[in-house]
């Protein structure tokens, strides 16, 4: 059976009434929302996963331009000599290989930081853009015993030397969702009298509800548009309380440029907003964004492979489960709609996301829970040219395999039980005929 696809416009479905979508509509998204790769950068602050070889970070950069990210954060050039020249290493990459996304560094407004994304930039003959951090939050101001004002001051410090240098700046306060308001006004307005080119507000332990989202949107929004810099606004979250996706949309929603994610949503503590989730949600919500897709689950598995990064069976969109079936109830509605001839509604009548968007198919298995359709679909697959009453024959008994089973029939057990019931329906065949004859 092929692979199902789109098939039959989505216009001619929706226009008949087969998706009512209670959703409500983006607000703010009419725009291309823009995605940053952090994988091979905050991805890799995760204590339990593996820095993979440069080779392996290069074969990344190349699917991450096949998916269609807009831009990727290289490292930190700041964190040693090795750190420093692999980040060259792989800025020059992208422009050998003339991959697509804007290349992005992590900087702590250090002064040697700063040098090191510089050095990195003319080693490479790459401009990346710096993206700069400074904790901002109470907390973080009390336990290190910082002053407000000097933090801004090193603010426009730092980008000024940074910009000087003729690096692009986005600069990024930590922890903004636990910071005053006043606290990320003097910050924000150094950063951008200083040249910075965008502000990203930063969700560091995952602390944010989207109503927090939307507000510091539109707080960061008034403040842009009162500098009359036009910068760019980026939203950085993190998992904690299983909010990433959630709040990533919202930050979407309220008018963010761009939105930071990793693959698998690998990262520190409980990792990052996820990056292939946050595509394939974007892709479902509004107009096509022109992204690669299909790229997804090879990327998804060489972070997996590489960085030794979980994929859990019923992870969402790229487990081995997320589109498999063994319900028979779930099972006859597919087989229906292929029986029909429309694959784009045997792709959508019992998954919110089709499988095809990701190069991928609805499967159905047998087990205890299923009925007539799974195994009448694993035989036409599989025994296309099959006799009507010998396919009956082999139904009855599959039936009565799963049934007694407490796991699902694998494709050997069941070609065990056709092969069974071929010979078995020979000799009484034979007979048959036999018989006829006398």
């Amino acid at each position: 059976m092929p692979a199902l696809n789109n098939g039959i416009r989505r216009e001619s479905h929706e226009s008949a009434g087969l998706i009512h979508d209670w959703n409500e509509e983006p607000a703010a998204t009419a725009h291309r929302v823009q995605v940053l790769d952090d994988t091979i950068r905050d991805g890799l602050q995760s204590p339990s996963v593996r820095d993979p070889e440069l080779e392996e970070k290069q074969e990344l950069l190349r699917l991450a331009h096949r998916v269609g990210v807009d831009g990727v954060v290289l490292g930190l050039p700041g964190a040693g000599p090795r750190a420093c020249a692999e980040v060259a290493a792989l800025a020059g990459f992208l422009q050998r290989e003339r991959l697509s996304p804007e290349p992005v560094t992590g900087v702590r407004t250090h002064k040697d930081d700063i040098h090191a994304h510089l050095n990195a930039c003319e080693q490479s003959g790459s401009a990346m853009t710096a993206g700069m951090f400074l904790g901002s939050s109470p907390m973080r101001l009390f336990a290190e015993g910082w002053e407000m004002r000097d933090l801004v001051r090193l603010t426009a410090d730092s980008v000024a030397l940074a910009v000087r240098g003729g690096a692009p700046v986005m600069f990024i306060t930590e922890d903004t969702t636990r910071s005053r308001p006043e606290d990320l006004r003097d910050l924000y307005r150094a950063a951008l009298d200083a040249g910075a080119a965008r502000l990203c507000l930063a969700d560091t332990v995952g602390h944010a509800e989207p109503s927090a989202v939307r507000a510091l949107i539109r707080f960061a929004r008034d403040l842009i548009e009162e500098s009359g810099t036009g910068a760019a606004l980026d939203w950085h979250g993190h998992n904690d309380r299983g909010l990433a996706l959630a709040n990533a949309l919202a930050a979407a929603d309220a008018g963010a440029d761009r939105i930071h994610a990793t693959c698998l949503g690998i990262g520190e503590r409980i990792g990052n907003t996820a990056l292939d989730q946050l595509l394939v949600n974007l892709e479902l919500r509004g107009e096509p964004t022109g992204r690669n897709l299909d790229a997804l689950p090879e990327y998804c598995r060489r972070v997996h492979e590489w960085c030794n990064a979980p994929l859990p069976v019923n992870y969402p969109m790229l487990g081995s489960d997320a589109f498999r079936t063994a319900t028979g109830v779930h099972a006859a509605a597919i087989v229906k709609a292929l029986d029909q001839g429309d694959p784009w509604l045997a792709d959508r009548v019992y998954s919110a996301v089709p499988a095809s968007l990701l190069g991928r198919e609805q499967q159905i298995e047998i087990g205890f829970m299923s009925g007539r359709n799974n195994v009448l679909y694993w035989l036409r697959r599989h025994y296309p040219q099959m006799a009507e009453d010998l396919r009956e024959c082999c139904m009855d008994r599959i039936l009565a395999a799963a049934k007694s089973a407490r796991a699902l029939l694998d494709d050997e057990k069941l070609h065990h039980i056709v092969h069974e019931t071929c010979q078995q329906a020979a000799p009484a065949k034979a007979s048959a005929t036999s018989a006829g004859a006398a």
